[in-house]
Parts: structure tokens; C-alpha cells; sequence
């Protein structure tokens, strides 16, 4: 592996999960993880996921949702899928990149039963510091 690794999160549509842990890994390990995340789909930023990182002190504002045939021509290292959807349809990479599948529960569904919008947001903080602790873990945990 290179120095700086160049890691891929790769959700259903882009909104949330990975793009929670793209902001994540940016924050933690940015000066050894080059980052990125798409979809499958592309669905936009979710709002609830944006206002749960900036609680955290992490701003995802900035990011959008991206499609992962933006990336087919792109050297990445690990691919790594956060939903069952995508790691059951991921492409393959040129270049052979390892595919880590590390899936975490969706925001968006568990957030339907709840009632108020603090209990929705708690959803989203669940999933978020699920996501954190995965981070932590890397680069070691998908390169070995």
C-alpha cells in the first residue's frame, strides 16, 4: 500500500451513511487516508446527517452526493461499502481495488418509528458514532 491511502465509502445513494464517514475520515485521518464516497444512486445530502456531524464539530455541508461511475476511472486502494445494497452490487474496480464490507444500520429507516425529532436525530447519532468508532480503526483495519 502507498503512503496515503485512497479509500472509497460506497452507500446506496450517497446521503448519509457514507457520507458521514467521509467526513469522518477526513477529520480523523486525513493526513494518511485520501477519501471519497458515492452511491449507487445519488440522493442528495441528507439534512439530518449534516446537522449530526456539526454536532460532533465535523462540517459535511460542503460534500455532495456523488455517483460511483464518477470513480470507475479512479486508482482507489479499498472500497469500502457501509449498506448491504451496495456491497451486493458493487462494481469492480480497475486496478483491483480490495472491497471491506463494514455495514452500519440505515438513519433514515430506523428514524420512521420515532416520534419527535429529537428521537430521529438520536437515530442519526447512533449510526454516527458507530461510524467513528469504525474510522478510528483505520488504515489497519482494511489493510490487513
Amino acid at each position: 500500500m502507498p503512503d496515503t491511502l485512497t479509500l472509497l465509502f460506497l452507500c446506496t445513494g450517497n446521503s448519509c451513511r457514507s457520507q458521514m464517514a467521509e467526513g469522518w475520515t477526513r477529520h480523523l485521518k486525513g493526513d494518511a487516508i485520501t477519501v471519497c464516497s458515492a452511491g449507487i444512486e445519488t440522493h442528495g445530502l441528507n439534512p439530518r446527517a449534516v446537522s449530526v456531524m456539526a454536532e460532533a464539530g465535523v462540517d459535511i455541508s460542503g460534500q455532495r452526493s456523488q455517483n460511483i461511475s464518477e470513480f470507475m476511472g479512479t486508482d482507489i486502494d479499498v472500497v469500502v461499502t457501509v449498506c448491504d445494497h451496495a456491497h451486493e452490487t458493487c462494481p469492480l474496480f480497475p486496478g483491483g481495488a480490495k472491497v471491506v464490507h463494514v455495514g452500519f444500520d440505515d438513519p433514515p429507516r430506523m428514524a420512521l418509528d420515532a416520534e419527535s425529532e429529537e428521537e430521529k436525530l438520536d437515530c442519526y447519532r447512533k449510526v454516527r458514532d458507530e461510524i467513528r468508532a469504525f474510522v478510528e480503526t483505520l488504515p489497519g483495519s482494511v489493510t490487513d
